[in-house]
């Protein structure tokens, strides 16, 4: 089986049909100019040495030359084999408040965005940590399991929003008691949950699902995200309101935090403008006993790619070698 290293060289082959559509419609249009000279029949015999087919055949060839040079760029391989592949550092689970009040725009240009930003920064810190992403609203969801797969952890953050949990609220003890059964098996050291909410929790009690982490060696630290003059939500159409008409203010509750923090063997910090909080918590996390982790990974590829610009190599010279004009012999005359 062949795997490409660098598949987006195989875009390449999508300018072949280009190629031969293209070279269709000037034949079509040389054809008019022909007509348009005088009698085809007549032109024809003024040019007996001009050859109809060798321009399609030359084309063909030097189109079979592309294609194979297209995927030899590509870098295709085979023969992968599993090996272990060993590394060290610690389990990181993001729990992300994506409730309704995440939109107030404390920050620019709304709380949620602005902590998308902020843990799309921590990836690009971590180096064999393995990290992983719980969003939450009125209920919890693994958007992403624990992973050192960085590109992949962003590609999963960039499609967060408020509609990704259905449920509204703000439930933090579930998310947390979500991400405790996140954490792989190989990890019991270095695991840390980093709650990143405005704080204003309604559904369950967060402090005693943070005493329950702390109790099993998980340290919970909490980002709060707002202001405590608060700010309206906005929505489509306008503001958030209330049944009574009024605009819904959402406050940062800072108490409850710093208390789930404080539960959770953590520390609480304040999300600001420049420093939304999460370098003072890899630099905790940088104190902690790495982990060692144990993964299997495919390793010892054979290189395949100059097999394809060989045969590349071999339809370009024939495409060279076919001339334009037909033989002026044959091989067999009566």
């Amino acid at each position: 089986m062949l795997m490409f290293a660098d598949y987006k060289f195989l875009y390449l082959l999508l300018l072949i049909p280009v190629v031969l559509v293209g070279y269709a419609v000037l034949r079509y249009l040389r054809s008019r100019r022909v007509k348009a000279f005088g009698d085809p029949e007549l032109t024809e015999a003024l040019m007996p040495s001009r050859s109809r087919s060798k321009g399609w055949v030359r084309l063909a060839f030097w189109c079979l030359a592309f294609a194979f040079f297209a995927v030899g760029l590509a870098r295709p391989r085979s023969g992968a084999k599993l090996a272990e592949h060993t590394t060290r550092g610690a389990e990181i689970i993001v729990a992300l408040d994506v409730s309704n009040s995440m939109l107030a725009q404390d920050y620019s240009p709304n709380r949620l965005e602005r902590a998308k930003l902020a843990i799309s920064r921590l990836t690009d810190k971590l180096q064999d940590d393995r990290i992983g992403l719980v969003i939450f609203a009125g209920t919890s969801f693994v958007q992403l399991p624990v992973t050192t797969d960085y590109v992949s952890a962003k590609m999963f953050l960039s499609s967060i929003d408020t509609g990704s949990i259905p449920v509204q609220g703000t439930a933090i003890g579930d998310a947390i008691n979500l991400s405790i059964k996140s954490f792989s098996a190989q990890s019991e050291k270095s695991r840390v949950i980093v709650v990143i909410s405005d704080g204003e929790n309604h559904e369950d009690d967060p402090v005693a699902a943070a005493k329950q982490a702390a109790e099993l060696g998980i340290k919970v630290y909490t980002i709060g995200v707002g202001s405590a003059e608060g700010q309206p939500i906005p929505v489509e159409g306008g503001l958030l309101r209330d049944k009574d008409g009024e605009i819904v203010v959402t406050r940062l509750d800072e108490e409850t935090l710093r208390n789930v923090a404080r539960a959770g063997g953590g520390a609480y910090i304040h999300a600001g403008g420049e420093e939304f909080g999460l370098n003072p918590i890899v630099d905790d996390i940088r104190k902690m006993e790495d982990e060692e982790f144990g993964s299997l990974v495919f390793e010892e590829y054979d290189e395949e790619y100059m097999y394809f610009f060989g045969i590349a190599l071999f339809f370009l010279v024939l495409e060279m070698l076919i001339g334009e004009r037909k033989p002026r012999r044959r091989l067999f005359e009566v």
